[in-house]
């Protein structure tokens, strides 16, 4: 029996068309490309049906709430498909697919992220393979997660990063496996995929409240007072982006006094990197320890974006802040290396 594939289609590059200025949005556009390509009617293929959004979402618009909308669109569908496929621009593609895991409680089957560089429209593309390849993913039996798929590979969603603006390989994992590739053959490391949920419970959807939280990148002269405006009320927590293991300025008193001003009044701070690659260890420098010191707690090598999603995820489910920096620190869905 053919597997049967639900596709979100958010929007994105992949559905575009041209037009007076540029690549723009076309309702209905994608549909009509994919009822022209002769490879999706090979047996071989799954059936699938499209939810086009309307309006289309532009990657760069997304938020918590749009994230809670297809989170919501997966579990109003998940009894009746094998699978979903989430068509989804490449700007902020990393984030939602650092989201969804948070949010989709109990999930148990395959939800694949994919989009383009190139339009599908255009002779020259990378949506084609992408697209085709995607639906093959999301129709396994052995994926229970989120997953972002790009140029032959099958990443973790929560450990995606989008490094390259001009290249097909737009995407990366820099501190975990790819799940799979795929070249002749589609190979999948079953050892690094999440179990599947035991028991039978209904999938449930988190809605992410918009707390206010941040993500700071720091700087050489960077200035006390601008992170402590930011740092002011309302702001509940933060992610750090520092330079290394975890290093920050620790010759500015300050700036750590600033940090430490705003962890003691429960501002949760967590301590990422900049480098693409890598993981905090914020005890190997002085310069790390002085913000161990302040109060800021390690990210580990969570991306920026796991850590944001985490954070927001944690803000709309827990109370206690000693909690949340400890589930911080905590694997909750394979978005860091303990």
């Amino acid at each position: 029996m053919k597997k049967k594939i639900y596709i979100a289609d958010t929007g994105g590059t992949i559905g575009m068309r041209p037009g007076a200025r540029g690549y723009e949005p076309a309702p209905g556009f994608l549909g009509e490309q994919m009822a022209k390509m002769e490879i999706l009617k090979n047996p071989l293929m799954p059936e699938y049906h499209i939810h086009e959004y309307d309006p289309s979402m532009d990657s760069s618009s997304m938020s918590p709430s749009a994230w809670f909308d297809i989170a919501e669109d997966i579990a109003a569908h998940h009894d009746e498909y094998d699978g979903f496929l989430v068509i989804h621009g490449t700007d902020t593609m990393a984030y939602t697919a650092s989201a969804l895991p948070f949010m989709l409680e109990g999930l148990q089957k395959p939800v694949i992220l994919t989009g383009g560089q190139i339009p599908m429209c255009e002779v020259r593309n990378d949506s084609r393979e992408n697209l085709i390849t995607a639906l093959l993913l999301a129709a396994r039996d052995d994926i229970h997660e989120v997953c972002l798929f790009f140029d032959n590979r099958l990443f973790r969603g929560s450990r995606t990063t989008k490094w390259n603006a001009g290249g097909f390989d737009a995407f990366d994992s820099p501190n975990f496996p790819p799940l799979g590739t795929t070249g002749i053959d589609i190979e999948i490391n079953r050892s690094l995929l999440l179990p599947r949920p035991e028991g039978h419970a209904p999938l449930q959807v988190q809605r992410l409240h918009d707390s206010p939280v941040a993500v700071l990148r720091l700087f050489p002269g960077i200035n006390a007072a601008v992170v402590k405006n930011l740092l002011a009320p309302p702001i509940k927590g933060l992610v750090l982006e520092t330079y290394g293991v975890g290093n920050a300025p620790d010759n500015d008193p300050s700036l750590m006094a600033v940090l430490k001003e705003a962890t003691d009044r429960g501002v949760v701070v967590v301590n990422c990197t900049q480098c693409l690659k890598g993981r905090v260890m914020m005890g190997a420098y002085a310069t790390g320890t002085g913000l161990l010191e302040a109060g800021v707690i390690s990210g580990f090598d969570m991306t920026p974006e796991a850590a944001l999603a985490k954070m927001f995820f944690l803000f709309s489910t827990r109370h206690d802040v000693d909690e949340i920096r400890t589930l911080m620190q905590t694997s909750l869905k394979g978005e860091l290396t303990e």
